[in-house]
């Protein structure tokens, strides 16, 4: 019994093969294609929920609540008395967030009013720890 080593033409240079091999290729790329059909659909869905509908009512202001305005220049008005500092306006929530029931703080806007303006009146009701602060406005006009 005998055994054949190398080429059979008696050349004894091995030949190479030069061709890749592209089943491991084509193996990878259809594993990925189903990673992608499967995930796709779940990313682009929502969960399904019902939202709540609602309606603006008109206010009803208590007399107990406070109303803040906010002019274009960003000054507060606490009714008709101007606040002149942050720090006078957190006192004086902070008297009224101790009541029970706790009142709730009003916040008008004026429409060219900064937003940084409003930010710190909400920040100063937080301070003072009142729970419900609300915004007026006024509804829109029936013809647009």
């Amino acid at each position: 019994m005998s055994m054949q080593v190398g080429a059979a033409d008696g050349d004894s240079e091995e030949q190479f093969n030069n061709t890749i091999n592209t089943t491991p290729l084509v193996d990878v790329m259809l594993v990925l294609l189903i990673i992608f059909l499967i995930t796709i659909p779940v990313v682009t869905e929502t969960v399904k929920l019902e939202l709540p509908k609602e309606v603006n009512i008109p206010l009803q202001t208590k007399p107990e609540n406070i109303v803040l305005a906010v002019n274009r220049d960003g000054e507060v008005f606490w009714g008709k008395e101007r606040i002149p500092d942050a720090e006078t306006l957190v006192n004086r929530l902070k008297v009224e967030s101790i009541k029970e029931p706790q009142p709730e703080v009003h916040i008008r806007g004026d429409l060219g009013v900064r937003y940084e303006a409003i930010g710190r009146a909400i920040v100063a009701c937080q301070r003072a720890g009142i729970y419900k602060v609300g915004f007026i406005t006024e509804p829109p006009s029936p013809g647009g």
